[in-house]
């Protein structure tokens, strides 16, 4: 069994006792950031991670505060926020996530490994502007459901994928904003070519999202070159003394 095998199966054990728990997740009053206009606005957006920690790398960051680390991406610029939700693999979960979502107005993605329309509700309850959908995980029938969902909550869903078949089903589905994924969830190596490979197999118009293994401004500015219009950073970033400047750093590297 794999790292992600094993995720997903615990994740269903998980979902189907907050379901009983919690049947129908309240939406959150009001509307939540647009997160794909957010990342359109800028020339390459950062899409900034908080999680304590990941199976790969351990802990990243201590003290964790996910308010003050949001706050300091906000500072440096990042056009959204990435909070990992799940507790028993990544230390996140519901508390981080309010916290984050009260300390910032930007656009969150919640970054989860969703197998139930549940987790949709879930996100909307907890302010999410965004919905991450991975395309090894689930079906065709399931991605272009819960993506026709999240957009109906008034989110976006951030499809990733890693290959090129992931890719062509991403397409499939109608994703409007795709990520890929650097980093092989079932081996956890990274490997920035892999966004240099897929990024000419996107749908037209699609936003893309670059995913795991940036390290510093030379990676930036190399999957920016490849294609994608966004970064999404978390272990360089949570490594870094000053996380304002480290976002900055990134933006200017990236930058024309």
């Amino acid at each position: 069994m794999t790292i992600l095998d094993e995720i997903l199966a615990h994740k269903r054990l998980e979902v189907a006792g907050r379901k009983a728990a919690l049947p129908e997740p309240p939406p959150r009053p009001g509307t939540p950031p647009p997160f794909e206009a957010a990342l359109r606005s800028e020339p390459f957006a950062i899409v900034a991670e908080v999680k304590r920690r990941s199976p790969s790398a351990g802990a990243l960051r201590e003290p964790f505060d996910p308010a003050a680390i949001a706050r300091a991406y906000a500072e440096g610029g990042a056009a959204a926020v990435s909070v990992l939700v799940d507790e028993r693999f990544f230390g996140g979960g519901d508390a981080p996530f309010a916290e984050v979502r009260a300390a910032v107005a930007l656009p969150l993605l919640y970054k989860e490994f969703v197998v139930d329309e549940w987790q949709i509700r879930h996100a909307r309850m907890l302010g999410a502007s965004a919905v991450l959908l991975l395309a090894s995980a689930l079906s065709d029938e399931d991605l272009r459901a819960f993506r026709a969902a999240i957009e109906a909550a008034g989110m976006a869903a951030l499809v990733e994928v890693h290959n090129a078949g992931e890719m062509a089903r991403a397409a499939r589905c109608g994703a409007r904003v795709i990520g890929i994924n650097n980093r092989d969830l079932r081996t956890f190596r990274t490997d920035l070519a892999v966004t240099e490979r897929l990024a000419g197999l996107a749908p037209g118009g699609a936003l893309l999202v670059s995913e795991s293994g940036i390290r510093n401004a030379a990676d930036a500015a190399r999957v920016r070159a490849a294609g994608a219009r966004a970064a999404l950073v978390g272990e360089h970033l949570l490594r870094q003394a000053d996380l304002a400047a480290a976002v900055r750093a990134l933006r200017g590297a990236a930058a024309p």
